[in-house]
Order: C-alpha cells, then structure tokens, then sequence
C-alpha cells in the first residue's frame, strides 16, 4: 500500500513512501525533502504524525516480541531453569534449614540475596514462612496442623496448598509463638515483610523488559513454582507416597532417594526424622544437592554447618542401660522404632504365620505397614481388622504391646523416670522368651549417638 505525500513538490518528489519500506528510512527521507525546500507545515504534520505513531508502534511490537535481550527460546528456558533452582534454593537453604531448624548459618550477605531472592520472586515473608513450618512439625498431622493430607486430603494439599499457607499466615498468635527468631529489622519491617507483594511486581517488569510478553510467561512460572512445588508437591506427595527410612510419628515419605529438582526436599522422611538437621541424605545411595550447596558454600567460609543427624553407633558388653543409652534412644528414637519393626514385628509374624500354615500375604501389605506404628494411621474398620489379625497371634501381640512401652517412655519427662522405664523394659524383654525381642533388648542397651 502506497501513501500519498501532499505538500511542496520537493517533497513529492524526494518521498516516494511505501508501507513496504523500511520504517527506520522514512524520518531521513522525509528530512531530505525538508532540507530541500520551504515546508508546508500545515500540509505535512497529518503525515509526521502517522510515522512517529507507525514508527513507534513498530518499536513497541518488536519489544513485546524480543525485549530488551533479543534472546532465543533456548536463552530464554536456561533463564527460567536458573532462576527457578535459585528461589528452590532459597527457600530450602534458607527459610527452611537455617531460619525455621537452625541447621546451618550463613554469612551475612548471603542472608540479605537470600531474604531480598525470596522477596523477588515469591512474596513470601519469611516469618510466616518459618511460623507455619514450624507448626506443621509441632502438630504434625492432627486438626492443627497447617497441610496434612491426613486432615485435608491429598487433593486439596496438592492442588491448593497455597490456600492453606495463606489462611494459616492471618493467625496472627502462630506466628507470634512459632516465629521467633526470625528477621525483624527496618528492610523487613518496611519493605520485605511490609510489602510484599512489591517483589513479585517488580519481578514482572523485570521479566518484561528483558524478554517481552515471552517474559511474562516467565514469571506466571516462576509464581507458581513454589506454591506446586513445596506448597503441593512436598506437602502433600511428601505425607502419601514414597518410602520410609526411619518409623516416624507421622506419614512423611521419601519421594525420591535423588533430591535434586526441589533442593533435596524429596527426602521428607528423613528429615522429619532429623528435622534440625542441615543434611537431609541419610543413606549411602541417597543425594541430598542442597547439602551439596551448603558444603560448597562452607568451603568458601560463606556457611557454618551447626547439626546433622546423629549416627547409631552400638557399644559392646552394656549389661545395664545408662544415661549414654537414653541419650542414644531419645537421639535416635526413629532409628529405634524402625529396627524393632524391622528386627522383631516382622520376624514374629512371619514366624505365627508360618505356624498357621500361611504365607504373609494372608495378611494384607497395608496392616502389616499398620504394625509399624499401631495402627495409627487406619480408618476405625482397618482397627478392627487389625486387632482380628492379632488375636489370631498372640506373640505378635506382645511384641505389639513392647514397641507401644518403647515408645512411651520416649515420651516420658524428667531423665530419671525415663532412664529407670528403660531398664524395666530391657528387662522384661529379655525375660519375654521371644528370640528377636531379648536380640532387639541387648542392641538396644548399647545404643550410644554419635554427634549428637
């Protein structure tokens, strides 16, 4: 399409215009027709006025479309691979094993890119954040815990976990009572935890300017990666499915032995096992990357480990408990509590079913899981089925009854009392008459925790 120049014939003559020309030549063909004769300003400003705003809507879409970088669809996902592992790292690093469990501390510039990257790019504030973690291991999976799958079901933490770590945050008592210790200075007063949903907007100019409306896509991802990946993934796949290193007094799972995607978060079990532990790979085959990080930025004097999970360590020739053997028990209770499922409820009941002329699989996978912990996770008719189970096996009834003394005493306040508990029940154990309980009872008296 042509368009029809009016004015002084120098003009005419020197601008034949073309839609299809370049925009960027039409200022300097138009300024050769000004310079070659007196201009009619009235004539010509209709047509300086179509290309300043053709000129400038052709800037404004080749912005939208490239940004500020001009960068490839390949520039554009590393950007959003980096950006995203940042905030996982953030979040795991520092609000979750140095500010809620006091795992590892950080130098302080680390601590101000971490608390302003959290900021950024999630809006989350940081004691709140700490305040309903905190929480969630206090009340794990009763009716006051923030996100149980137990409680709310696995979809809606799942799907809406986010939801349920907002209403969580406006109890203004938790994160008073569960919160402390956190940052509390003017930035997080004013800015950080003033606004923080300034750091999500700014974020969005950001990923504007440099990749256009591209970088809008960007940050719609980026907005939703904690709340899927730690707010549902972890919350609630880590509390349903996976596997169990350690019988904890909860549902939480490994999802997977490689923590690398969501920082080593997959390893949910163990660290409800360990939860002030700064290192979450507890087995030999397990990786843990955010340990990795954290030893990486240790070796630079940027961090300072301050726990990891004890180890078991078995002392040779204890007739008696002592205080080292509760130490031990108390330290690494889970530990216990997995060995004497693994060592002598299943070893019992392999043996009362063998007596009956059955295989184990009489007996379904999901009562013999049940035994580990009492049954505690199944419905009233899983209770049932599973005191039937044991009234047919009267040994796996008292081996049964042992592990609900265990675990009691575990419980039980003031050292003393706890201590002499102990040694009742290394006692009885050995005078029970069943082979894997008395072997269970003298492991059990040497029990010592090494780095505890």
């Amino acid at each position: 399409m042509n368009v029809r120049v009016s004015g002084h014939p120098a003009i005419v003559a020197a601008a034949p215009f073309s839609y299809n020309r370049p925009l960027h030549i039409w200022p300097q063909t138009v300024l050769v027709g000004m310079e070659a004769a007196r201009v009619d300003c009235v004539s010509t400003i209709p047509f300086l006025t179509r290309v300043v705003i053709a000129y400038m809507l052709d800037s404004l879409l080749d912005f939208l479309a490239n940004g500020l970088t001009r960068a490839s669809w390949v520039s554009m996902l590393v950007y959003l691979l980096v950006v995203t592992q940042l905030t996982i790292f953030t979040v795991t690093l520092y609000y979750h094993r140095s500010q809620t469990h006091r795992g590892v501390d950080f130098h302080w510039t680390l601590n101000g890119f971490f608390r302003f990257w959290g900021w950024l790019t999630t809006g989350m504030v940081v004691r709140e954040w700490v305040a309903i973690h905190r929480k969630h291991h206090a009340k794990v999976e009763t009716e006051e815990d923030p996100h149980s799958p137990q409680v709310y079901g696995i979809k809606k933490v799942f799907w809406d976990g986010v939801s349920l770590y907002r209403e969580a945050s406006y109890n203004k008592a938790d994160m008073e009572k569960y919160g402390r210790g956190t940052p509390g200075d003017w930035i997080e007063r004013k800015l950080l935890g003033g606004h923080p949903y300034w750091g999500p907007t700014l974020m969005a100019f950001i990923d504007l300017a440099l990749f256009g409306a591209a970088g809008l896509a960007i940050w719609a991802i980026q907005m939703i990666w904690i709340p899927f990946w730690a707010a549902g993934f972890v919350n609630g796949i880590g509390h349903w499915w996976g596997y169990r290193n350690f019988e904890s007094s909860d549902t939480a799972t490994n999802i997977s032995p490689w923590g690398f995607w969501i920082g080593g978060e997959e390893l949910h079990n163990n660290h409800h096992a360990f939860p002030s532990s700064a290192k979450f790979a507890l087995r030999k085959w397990e990786f843990d990357i955010g340990w990795a990080a954290i030893c990486t930025l240790r070796a630079v004097g940027l961090a300072k480990v301050l726990r990891v999970a004890p180890t078991l360590n078995i002392r040779p020739n204890v007739h008696l408990p002592d205080a080292e053997t509760l130490k031990g028990v108390l330290a690494l209770r889970f530990q216990a509590t997995t060995d004497y499922y693994r060592d002598v409820i299943l070893p019992t009941m392999r043996e009362e079913v063998g007596h009956a002329g059955e295989n184990m699989k009489a007996v379904p996978r999901r009562m013999r899981r049940a035994l580990a912990d009492g049954g505690r996770w199944l419905d009233h008719e899983g209770r049932e089925r599973l005191q039937a189970v044991m009234a047919k096996r009267p040994t796996l009834t008292t081996v049964c009854e042992f592990r609900a003394r265990l675990v009691a005493l575990m419980e039980q306040r003031g050292a003393d009392n706890a201590l002499k508990a102990l040694q009742q029940w290394i006692v009885e154990a050995e005078q029970s008459g069943i082979r894997s309980l008395q072997q269970f009872a003298q492991r059990l008296k040497g029990y010592s925790a090494v780095g505890a």
